[in-house]
């Protein structure tokens, strides 16, 4: 008898615990279709500057309309990735602002220059995406880069260094080129090309370049703007040629 009392007991307790989560479910679910909860605002902010490629129609046509929910019932993950649809946009991260607003942060891409030839862009982080070229170019003229899928950062890497080891002689890259088979080619804002080979080391890379710096001044004196290209891949020379001079030294 006792132990029948027991199990009774046991079975109502249970069944007043299941009733009242169904209670405390039904009330959360009707506070949270009341009016003061539907969504008012999405506020778009900068991470670390204003915003200068994303605009308010974009945002209106691309990412807008993937919203569904109220405050509470709103997925977070699905307005992220409506918000990183949108060109120029890196990384959002979103989050609820009591008790009506949604408060997104977009990380813009900053362009670098082109990536291949199919109208790609590739940013200052390595990454590429695809933009309305213009809109990049209105700073000016964009840099153009090139490589095997998977080294756009090896590459902004390498244009880096090969800024700085042009820089002594008032040179600078315009163009960076890896072939398949990993040979570097630089393109200077002269005009003339370099052809660096492929990359044992950084070091040697620096070593190549540092050769070419060290004699380029005697190179202009001689041939001032005439300077097509310059082949460093000679272990202790270079190749040059030159409108209407071809030149091979050791």
């Amino acid at each position: 008898m006792w132990h029948d009392i027991k199990m009774l007991n046991a079975s109502t307790n249970a069944l007043l615990a299941v009733f009242a989560l169904a209670m405390l479910g039904a009330g959360f679910w009707w506070l949270a279709q009341r009016p003061i909860f539907v969504l008012k605002a999405i506020r778009v902010e900068g991470a670390e500057a204003p915003l200068r490629y994303v605009n308010p129609s974009t945002i209106r046509g691309t990412a807008l309309p993937r919203i569904r929910g109220n405050f509470f019932t709103v997925n977070l993950d699905t307005v992220r990735i409506a918000f990183e649809s949108v060109p120029w946009v890196r990384k959002a991260t979103v989050r609820r602002e009591w008790p009506n607003k949604l408060v997104v942060t977009l990380e813009e891409h900053v362009p670098l220059g082109t990536w291949g030839d199919e109208g790609r862009l590739l940013s200052v982080k390595g990454d590429v995406f695809t933009a309305n070229l213009g809109e990049a170019e209105e700073e000016g003229d964009l840099l153009e880069f090139d490589g095997p899928a998977g080294s756009e950062k090896e590459v902004v890497a390498r244009f880096q260094d090969f800024h700085d080891w042009f820089a002594p002689a008032n040179l600078a890259p315009e163009a960076v080129q890896l072939s398949g088979r990993y040979a570097w080619t630089v393109k200077l804002n002269n005009g003339m090309t370099v052809q660096l080979g492929r990359e044992v080391s950084r070091e040697m890379l620096k070593t190549r370049v540092e050769r070419l710096v060290g004699i380029y001044p005697q190179l202009v004196a001689r041939l001032q703007d005439r300077i097509e290209s310059v082949d460093m891949r000679y272990p202790n020379g270079f190749a040059l040629k030159a409108s209407g001079l071809a030149l091979k030294t050791k």
